[in-house]
């Protein structure tokens, strides 16, 4: 009998590997069945995990680093098994502040980090209320690096707020908060009901981040390897499939079914084709790698910048956070699982991966 994992997703874009490999049969070629089981929030996913409701879910990839620095709330230790996405989130402002960046001559580009902060901060001296998914993860570490980068000597405050990503155009339009930043398609949602305008993608802030994990109790991670293992190959040949141009309409429509995502399909398209409108105006722009499916191998650098980001924010030494991190990417379990694939070899070697230093240097994941 074929045994079934239940796995963990909220319903988000980069959840497309999890359901690709359940709507193609990756899971069953593989010898296992996906019980896939949505929430709404990283929260109660955390806790599903943590708890052993589901074997595995996905995740953001902070995650796994601030419960090893005993953040975020109780429950088990966690471990990345692998990588289901990089980049793929957006920062979104209400219709307000838009309003302002455009009287101020904005245009809007989609690509200066610089140029589009700068402008964020002019428009709002006041100081800005920023929702993102979760306090531990990328979208908040993304948003800390670009205003310490802009002014380094004193970032300015931002209140940041909780909001699950399918409350975000919501909470947008209802005042509570003055921008987001969040994982499609829910910056594309907000577009759709006229709540704001998308300012930048989270790629021109840093290319390469790791955004979605595949989470695990660490404690699991080494004692049950075979159906891990077989979950972590049907998640690479999702990967595989999804970065195939040909692949993108039958992904999206798959994805925009009730039990998943329960979004039009051609909003969900805008992600995967980097075609993003960006303003109820109809105005448009293209991203190239708004996000990336191919690159499935957890990396010990990836880790240590998280802690180090986690340290710095929360006023934590660095060496002990980056050593309490260290084994919580598991680049060796997902070298073992997908060593015996034929013709694997690791997707995207000429991308970008991150560096401490905010340079990037071409080469395959660590």
């Amino acid at each position: 009998m074929t045994p079934r994992l239940p796995v963990g997703f909220v319903p988000l874009t980069d959840a497309a590997p999890l359901i690709v490999a359940v709507e193609m049969g990756f899971d069953r070629a593989e010898g296992i069945a996906l019980d896939l089981r949505r929430a709404n929030s990283w929260s109660v996913l955390r806790d599903m995990v943590s708890f052993g409701q589901v074997t595995a879910a996905q995740m953001l990839s902070p995650m796994p680093v601030a419960s090893a620095l005993g953040l975020g709330g109780a429950g088990a230790p966690l471990a990345a098994v692998a990588v289901l996405s990089l980049n793929g989130e957006v920062i979104c402002v209400g219709n307000a502040i838009a309003d302002r960046l455009r009287a101020s001559g904005h245009d809007f580009g989609f690509e200066d980090m610089e140029a589009a902060g700068r402008a964020l901060l002019a428009a709002a001296p006041e100081g800005l209320r920023v929702g993102v998914p979760f306090p531990f993860s990328m979208h908040a570490e993304l948003l800390h690096d670009w205003m310490r980068r802009l002014r380094p000597t004193e970032p300015p405050a931002l209140d940041i707020r909780t909001v699950p990503p399918p409350l975000m155009a919501a909470a947008l339009a209802a005042g509570e908060i003055d921008a987001f930043c969040v994982g499609e398609p829910w910056g594309s949602m907000a577009v759709e009901r006229g709540a704001g305008a998308l300012l930048l993608p989270g790629v021109a802030i840093r290319p390469g981040a790791s955004e979605k994990i595949l989470g695990v109790r660490a404690d699991l991670a080494d004692r049950a390897p075979d159906q891990l293992h077989a979950l972590i190959r049907a998640l690479w040949h999702a990967g595989r499939w999804l970065t195939d141009p040909q692949s993108r309409v039958t992904a999206c429509e798959m994805m925009s079914g009730r039990d998943y995502l329960d979004v039009p399909a051609e909003v969900l398209d805008r992600a995967l084709s980097g075609e993003l409108t960006i303003s109820p105006r109809g105005e448009t722009r293209k991203v190239d790698r708004f996000i990336d499916f191919g690159q499935g191998a957890p990396r010990a650098a990836e880790a240590a910048w998280i802690a180090d980001r986690l340290a710095e924010r929360l006023g934590r030494e660095v060496d002990p956070a980056r050593r309490a991190a260290k084994d919580t990417f598991r680049t060796d379990l997902y070298a073992r699982a997908v060593a015996p694939v034929a013709g694997f070899a690791p997707l995207g070697e000429s991308l970008p991966r991150p560096r401490s230093d905010h340079e990037f240097i071409p080469g395959p994941p660590e």
